[in-house]
């Protein structure tokens, strides 16, 4: 083994110095660990000083290293000696950064052993620094997110679609399994010989085409919060007629963030309509215990007319709750 060579497995990079005299440098040859290449160097004159820092190059430059790690020093020989540095966590750009001053000579063959614990970086965007070595739930995210943009692929080109949803202003393609997987109605579209199933077309003619793209985008994990909040309502009669719970829930989460004087009539008969107690009760709690039923005057009369009786019974019941007598 060169006397220059730094031997790697997995985080522990091995230096072994075969002889080194007093008043004297050495520098290894570079070995990688991370993203980086790095050096480890050696002078001795009345002290012993290690260092520890990457390979000038472009990304130790863009991308320099937060490095946590512990270095070790032991001679070679029967009365073996060991000595270990504190835990260092640090930012090395340069031989300057960081040195070991080791109180001690070391004569002979001796192994310098640096273990990194960590490796970070710090985003291009700014922000806290990041592990560049998988963390517990990162393998998962990044799996995730590659199956994602395999979704959004499928949707996006077509990839062995097999199923075409026609809406009143055009036609999108999909995929059986996804749509199956995303809502029991569409399973048993494609389970039972129903009209679906022989023909692969699925008629959607109560939602406009770009309501029915964001509609597919959320089946296939890929919408935007933006188109999700600019179709919601849409969304939510897709999530009700379709059995798909998760989109309703969070229709009526997002729907509730927004609730004003302008909204909250539509909002109450949109929550009456499909279900939505915690909607309905925001509104309710909105008009009633907010008083703001008085900004609706000129609007109630024509939201009587069109409500259903239990709705207005409810209503009745909270003012008789709101405006107990004291």
């Amino acid at each position: 083994m060169g006397d220059s060579k730094v031997e790697t497995i997995s985080r522990l990079a091995q230096w072994r110095i075969d002889n080194f005299s007093p008043c004297s440098y050495k520098k290894s040859d570079p070995f990688k660990v991370g993203l980086w290449n790095w050096h480890l160097s050696i002078e001795k004159n009345r002290y012993m000083y290690i260092r520890l820092f990457p390979e000038p190059s472009r990304v130790s430059k863009e991308q320099p290293p937060y490095a946590k790690f512990i270095l070790r020093i032991s001679n070679v020989g029967a009365s073996r000696r060991l000595l270990i540095s504190p835990v260092q966590d640090r930012q090395l750009r340069t031989c300057d950064d960081f040195y070991w001053h080791v109180d001690s000579t070391f004569h002979g063959r001796f192994i310098i052993d640096v273990e990194f614990l960590d490796l970070r970086i710090c985003p291009i965007n700014g922000g806290e620094t990041v592990s560049i070595w998988p963390m517990d739930g990162a393998i998962q995210s990044m799996s995730t997110q590659t199956t994602l943009r395999c979704l959004a692929r499928m949707l996006d080109e077509g990839l062995h679609a097999d199923v075409t949803i026609k809406t009143a202003e055009g036609t999108l393609r999909a995929h059986k399994a996804v749509l199956s997987a995303s809502s029991p109605v569409f399973e048993s579209m494609f389970h039972h010989n129903l009209k679906e199933k022989e023909s692969s077309t699925i008629h959607i003619d109560d939602m406009p085409l770009e309501s029915c793209t964001a509609f597919l985008n959320y089946l296939y994990g890929t919408i935007n919060q933006e188109d999700f909040w600019k179709h919601r309502l849409p969304l939510l009669g897709a999530a009700n007629k379709y059995d798909i719970v998760d989109l309703k829930d969070a229709c009526e989460e997002s729907l509730l963030e927004d609730i004003n004087s302008q909204n909250v009539l539509e909002r109450l008969q949109e929550a009456w309509l499909y279900q939505l107690t915690k909607l309905k009760k925001g509104c309710m709690t909105y008009l009633f215990d907010f008083g703001k039923i008085y900004d609706v005057r000129d609007e109630i009369n024509n939201f009587f007319r069109q409500a259903d009786r239990e709705l207005m019974l409810d209503m009745f019941q909270e003012v008789l709750t709101v405006w107990k007598p004291v």
